[in-house]
């Protein structure tokens, strides 16, 4: 925003924004073959009424928005600045206060599943801090503006789109009521439709899996999540290295654990406690204020990447993790 234009400018610019949104025109089904050969596509694969899928993507907006935030760089920020929005006393106080409250459920979900807690607690305090930011976006719009205009993913969310159906028959949603972020994850945990279809669980017996506000739901299909995806329960998560030498032929982005930790002690990476040679690692870099940091990460660390594909964001929950662990345990 430019910082010479006046108040009353900005009022009126805010108040037509609000008239009238950053959309495109209503949908027209009979003019576009992507969205036709969908509705019968579903109609045939999945048995659902036609009528009914039409009426919902007819209300479904193309939106200008969406396809901008798609289009934005990838966030580039340095490790130090990008941990900043996530690792901090404030929000490991309020990871604190969730812990306390759902205590009870978090223990059955670590029985069950063997996801610590923190995790758990760390997960829902960056994506949605605990639930006060799900997103604004309607799901429906957001997955069919990117399955029609998304630069390199259209058949992604198309399928996202699928799913979404099928998941709104399943638990009883109404697909026109949902919201979520820009790219159609939803609830608490930020799940997309196929994550949700696949991972979430009814974990107080309702008979339903509610990830926008139950909380047994949302813990249970977080910490189930990580299970299926092979968290190793009582393993490692990283153990600081620094390095001895260059280190040319080593990948230092690399999120699968492809290392032994014999090659990298070859390579000057100096441990700092005692591990096996034969331990499978990956090495991760990360730029702080002056210098860089070095670590090894485990199997638990690339399981945290398969929540968010980004080492920046994996490292953040294990931080945060660590800082509300610590807090809880000083004030019980």
């Amino acid at each position: 925003m430019s910082l010479n234009r006046s108040a009353a400018t900005t009022c009126v610019t805010l108040y037509l924004g609000m008239l009238f949104p950053v959309v495109a025109n209503a949908i027209a089904i009979e003019r576009i073959p992507e969205l036709k050969k969908f509705v019968d596509f579903m109609v045939v694969k999945h048995g659902m009424e036609r009528t009914e899928i039409e009426r919902v993507l007819k209300r479904a907006r193309i939106r200008k928005d969406i396809v901008s935030a798609v289009k934005r760089p990838a966030e580039r920020d340095p490790w130090y600045k990008y941990r900043r929005n996530f690792v901090s006393n404030k929000h490991a106080g309020n990871g604190v206060l969730f812990w306390k409250k759902h205590r009870t459920i978090l223990d059955r979900a670590y029985r069950i599943y063997g996801v610590p807690p923190e995790i758990v607690v760390a997960i829902l305090g960056i994506e949605t801090r605990y639930g006060k930011s799900t997103g604004k976006y309607p799901v429906i719009d957001a997955l069919v503006t990117l399955g029609l205009k998304s630069p390199q993913r259209k058949a992604f969310f198309m399928r996202e789109l699928e799913q979404f159906f099928l998941l709104s028959r399943e638990e009883g949603l109404d697909p026109l009521a949902m919201t979520g972020s820009y790219a159609g994850a939803m609830g608490v945990p930020q799940f997309i439709s196929s994550s949700y279809r696949r991972y979430a669980v009814d974990f107080d017996g309702d008979n339903r899996r509610d990830l926008l506000a139950n909380k047994a739901d949302i813990i249970g299909s977080v910490a189930n999540y990580f299970y299926q995806h092979g968290w190793k329960q009582g393993d490692r998560i990283i153990s600081p290295v620094s390095i001895g030498r260059s280190m040319l032929s080593v990948k230092e982005h690399d999120m699968v654990p492809s290392y032994t930790v014999a090659q990298l002690k070859k390579q000057g990476v100096v441990l700092t406690e005692k591990l096996s040679d034969n331990r499978k690692v990956s090495l991760i870099k990360l730029q702080m204020e002056s210098g860089v940091a070095y670590n090894l990460g485990f199997y638990n660390f690339y399981v945290i990447t398969r929540y968010n594909h980004n080492i920046r964001y994996a490292m953040a929950v294990y931080e945060l993790s660590q800082l509300v662990r610590k807090r809880y345990y000083e004030t019980n």
